[in-house]
């Protein structure tokens, strides 16, 4: 974490900007999410790998990474921060959907975020660790139906649903380039998050050109906003500019283009690719020495469970 973030937060907040501290919630020292607070910090969000400590610290390779997560949980409410609790879904964990639910609430959280994990970056290099049988899909969207309804005014559960198990894709960041991009710790300007997983685009840093220029101008940036990009069907879609043609990390991860058509639609000439992988995961899954093999990401170094 960076030594000088209460110094960009006071900053931000000084010029009326709205800002979200995303974190693990591991390594932060005490006082700091108190500093956070006092430097005008808008809103946190923490995210656990498992509702039970044991799936927490076996997924993030951190032992006492639940307790230290919960405590984090505790100091921001105590701080008067508005707290979110971020829960990526997957196989290890969906069982676990109920128990999400009430961790939230134990925890004063304004805001649950229950996210079927996206096959991007690390994720897709686990893909076939992570990925859900169907039955079990189908019944976590049950439970946060039900849950949403019930909680209506006490909690927010926002569901981001699988793109492996849909039928449309979901408007990666509202489209890209259209409304937010990331900067990234180096000052790396990007459209969305794995956006630098697009062998083709090259991105800028804003110290040397400003923001404004870049938006507006960086090829990267233009590559793939609006809809004079789109190949078919996207081109001649009644959805164009509704979902965006999907994820352009996704179409580059399984259709090896990044203008093609999101496979997670039905209309990609592709999209049965989706069940393929669905089906190469179960079978995989009845491995017992593949299923929990998980290839863990450390600075430097890659490495494997046993």
């Amino acid at each position: 974490m960076r030594r000088d973030l209460e110094q960009l937060i006071a900053g931000l907040a000084g010029r009326g900007v709205y800002t979200n501290l995303i974190t693990a919630g591991v390594g932060i020292v005490e006082g700091r999410v108190e500093a956070f607070a006092e430097a005008g910090l808008d809103h946190l969000q923490l995210s656990f790998q498992g509702a039970r400590p044991a799936t927490t610290d076996r997924i993030g390779n951190h032992k006492g990474a639940h307790e230290k997560k919960l405590e984090t949980a505790r100091r921001a409410r105590a701080a008067g921060l508005p707290l979110t609790i971020n829960a990526p879904i997957h196989r290890h964990n969906i069982e676990e959907v109920p128990e999400f639910i009430d961790l939230a609430l134990s925890l004063g959280a304004e805001r649950l975020e229950i996210a079927n994990v996206q096959y991007a970056g690390w994720a897709l290099t686990n893909r076939d660790q992570l990925m859900p049988e169907r039955e079990a899909v189908d019944r976590q969207a049950e439970i946060v139906a039900e849950a949403q309804e019930r909680l209506a005014g006490i909690i927010n559960i926002d569901f981001v649903t699988p793109d492996y198990f849909a039928i449309y894709p979901k408007p990666c960041m509202g489209g890209w380039a259209r409304d937010a991009f990331m900067v990234t710790p180096d000052g790396t300007v990007l459209p969305c998050h794995a956006a630098q997983t697009i062998p083709s685009l090259s991105f800028e840093r804003f110290e040397p050109r400003r923001l404004s220029s870049i938006w507006a101008d960086s090829p990267a940036f233009n590559a793939f906003r609006g809809t004079d990009w789109m190949q078919e069907p996207c081109r001649g879609c009644e959805r164009r500019e509704i979902d965006w043609g999907g994820c352009r990390c996704q179409a580059m991860a399984i259709a090896g283009d990044a203008a093609a058509t999101d496979p997670a639609c039905a209309k990609s000439p592709i999209h049965a690719r989706m069940a393929m992988l669905i089906d190469e995961a179960r079978r995989i899954a009845t491995v017992p020495s593949r299923e929990e093999a998980f290839v863990y990401r450390r600075i430097g170094a890659v490495t494997e469970s046993a």
